[in-house]
């Protein structure tokens, strides 16, 4: 009996534990490998736990060596995100100090760093989930009805009243689906570390097509700059961040804007250049692309290059604009992150303030998982750098 359970942990942990190497070939498969490398710590105990029971009851059947070699090997590559953690933080510490300078932590003030995380990965926080405490939420708030659609904000603030830095955040879906609510635990932790954050709604693609998105996301600022006052906005120290089309969007208002002087940019993995992203699939490829800009944009780059062109962050790179924090993910299968890194060079080039964190072994939305491996190694500097742009 404990051997036939010691098999079936032995396939199960192989099985979720593959995904860690193994690129998912469809979107149905994608939260595997989305999630397993997050998991890891809890794919080591699974994979340990049936190693440990095949060894401790022996047998000579054949069955016996297959779990044991299921078990060896699942358990080795449940434990390569924990093999690159160490390099990986002393590469992202390194990159944040070269950046922002090497004494940019003595910028921030110690209250403010008493509040941040003490570390860059935190084990326990893997199993327990990362703290999340109480904050006021409003959801729901409209700030615009284009073409009759009611478009929405939230806002999540601290328990005390007052005028905040701002944080303004763009969700992800393709420009296809997604709400304010999403990712409401990243909105949440840092309302608890005194920002206004505010989750802005834009209409989708297929639907409505690009620049309608863009346009939704000028609209939600005007208004969150219209209406400071109520929504306990200091509009001297806005920040506005994306995740994937979000990040798209986020850019380019960033990077466009002359009226909101924005203090920071955060970049989760968005497309930069969509030209090149029709043209460079990743293989495999699960979200297709191609149909996805289709949808966005109305056709292709051959038919529609100008919008292309308009469309894509990359060719709005200038001189002195807002300091960014650019987050890629290395086996990023929707929007591969040599593309990312074209944009994060060019910033360079024009003598622009920009921070690059690859998280080798991680997948697009890792942090989805929000008290995975990845999204707690991000999250560390993030709230750094936040810090360092708004408190200033």
């Amino acid at each position: 009996m404990l051997l036939n359970i010691a098999l079936l942990l032995s396939i199960s942990g192989l099985f979720l534990s593959l995904w860690i190497i193994v690129p998912a070939p469809t979107l149905f498969l994608l939260p595997l490998g989305v999630v397993a490398p997050e998991i890891s710590p809890w794919l080591v105990c699974v994979n340990l736990s049936a190693l440990t029971l095949i060894i401790t009851n022996f047998s000579p059947k054949s069955f016996w060596w297959v779990g044991l070699i299921f078990s060896l090997f699942a358990l080795f590559l449940s434990l390569l995100p924990l093999f690159q953690l160490p390099g990986t933080e002393k590469k992202l510490a390194a990159e944040m100090a070269s950046t922002l300078g090497a004494n940019y932590l003595n910028e921030i003030s110690p209250a403010k760093q008493g509040q941040m995380r003490p570390r860059s990965f935190i084990l326990g926080d893997v199993f327990r989930g990362i703290p999340l405490p109480e904050v006021r939420i409003q959801r729901g708030i409209i700030f615009a009805s284009p073409d009759g659609q009611e478009l929405k904000l939230n806002t999540y603030r601290p328990l005390t009243k007052g005028k905040y830095p701002t944080l303004i955040v763009i969700y992800s879906g393709a420009w296809r689906q997604g709400t304010p609510d999403k990712n409401e635990s990243f909105s949440r932790y840092f309302a608890a570390q005194g920002y206004s954050v505010i989750a802005i709604d834009y209409r989708h693609a297929p639907q409505y097509r690009f620049p309608s998105q863009l346009e939704d996301v000028q609209t939600a600022l005007n208004y969150i700059i219209s209406h400071a006052e109520e929504l306990e906005v200091d509009t001297e120290r806005l920040a506005i961040m994306g995740r994937s089309a979000g990040a798209h969007l986020a850019m380019l208002a960033g990077y466009q804007s002359d009226n909101i002087p924005f203090k920071a940019i955060v970049n989760y993995y968005g497309p930069v250049n969509l030209s090149r992203s029709y043209h460079n699939t990743p293989f495999p490829n699960p979200l297709n692309t191609r149909a996805v800009l289709r949808d966005f944009l109305g056709g292709t780059p051959q038919e529609l290059s100008a919008l292309y062109e308009q469309a894509s962050p990359i060719n709005h790179i200038k001189p002195k604009l807002p300091p960014s924090l650019l987050v890629y993910a290395h086996r990023d299968h929707l929007v591969q992150a040599k593309i990312g890194r074209e944009l994060y060079d060019l910033m360079k080039a024009q003598n622009n303030l920009a921070v690059w964190l690859e998280i080798p072994w991680a997948e697009h939305v890792f942090d989805e998982v929000f008290s995975g491996v990845s999204n707690q190694l991000i999250l560390y500097h993030t709230e750094r750098f936040l810090a360092w742009t708004l408190g200033r």
